[in-house]
């Protein structure tokens, strides 16, 4: 019981985002400047367009925060954060689920976007047309078995397999470049960061969204920040926030000028020439989702919460 309490407890602590304040740029901030820190998941990608967005802006700057980025490394996000090694982060419900079960103190306060858009593909090549054939074949981890099994095991079984089971191999390939490679099978992946990029590039892939097999929806990827930064420096959190909201607000109206501030933006050599047409086709895609539903950028509801734990602890 003891063990049921602490894992769904988790999302009554969850800091759930509202739209009390306004998302237009801010004139100025008079107040002292907090230097912080946000700790990236990935490599730079439309996920992660609306923080490039207000760092090129100058809206931290105009809030009172001077945001430095941790590039990915091999500690993760949420023990950065946890530890209070940064002050914010880019994680996912999987992830603060598990480290929140873990007793890891950190606190989901935005979704970035509203809607899992997550899938497990395969390339057309392959002949694994169906979540069915996917049992017993190689898939390409990316080193969270803990959340990765369970979520497959649900895809194959709702997909039929009476005895869900799969090759885990962790890999540090991107989800397409894991296929491409001839080592693995399937791979799961942001559609609008590897099936947008084999689009682009003309490769047929078999997608299967994984909300369509009996996962339930959840917010993916979110920020997030410690228990102790929300108590102790609530006013920069507010500001790092707002900051954050209009950066995405922005993407949402401005797709194509939001990418063009995401490629300026980010460290070089995060893109190639030729990336272009693949970050344009991505923001695309996921501008309109960032809020979709929502009645601003970042809303989160206890309810939406309540479903991932409750499914990973069943």
């Amino acid at each position: 019981m003891l063990k049921t309490c602490a894992l769904l407890t988790l999302v009554a602590t969850a800091l759930l985002a509202g739209c009390g304040s306004s998302t237009a740029p801010t004139s100025g901030y008079n107040g002292s400047v907090a230097t912080v820190s946000l700790a990236w998941d990935f490599a730079p990608n439309t996920n992660h367009t609306g923080i490039y967005v207000a760092q090129q802006q100058g809206w931290y700057r105009q809030n009172g925060i001077n945001l430095t980025f941790i590039q990915p490394g091999a500690t993760a996000p949420e023990t950065l954060v946890g530890s209070g090694k940064a002050d914010f982060g880019i994680s996912f419900t999987e992830a603060v689920t598990s480290s929140r079960s873990a007793g890891v103190p950190i606190v989901s306060i935005a979704a970035i976007i509203q809607h899992n858009t997550s899938e497990l593909i395969t390339l057309k090549s392959s002949g694994l047309d169906t979540v069915a054939k996917l049992a017993g074949k190689r898939y390409a981890g990316f080193g969270a078995p803990q959340y990765e099994k369970p979520v497959v095991d649900q895809v194959l079984s709702c997909g039929g397999v009476t005895n869900p089971s799969f090759q885990y191999v962790a890999t540090d390939f991107a989800g397409l470049q894991a296929l491409e490679s001839g080592q693995f099978d399937f791979a799961w992946v942001f559609h609008a960061y590897d099936s947008i990029e084999a689009q682009v590039k003309g490769i047929a892939l078999n997608v299967f969204p994984i909300t369509d097999y009996c996962v339930p929806d959840y917010y993916t990827p979110v920020i997030i920040t410690s228990a102790r930064m929300i108590q102790q420096h609530p006013d920069v959190v507010t500001r790092f926030m707002k900051a954050t909201a209009e950066g995405y607000t922005y993407a949402i109206a401005h797709p194509q000028a939001a990418a063009s501030f995401l490629m300026q933006g980010a460290p070089a050599g995060s893109f190639n020439a030729g990336d272009t047409t693949f970050v344009s086709a991505s923001q695309s895609y996921l501008s309109p989702l960032y809020a979709q539903g929502a009645s601003c950028w970042g809303q989160q509801t206890l309810a939406n919460w309540k479903n991932y734990p409750r499914f990973m602890y069943n």
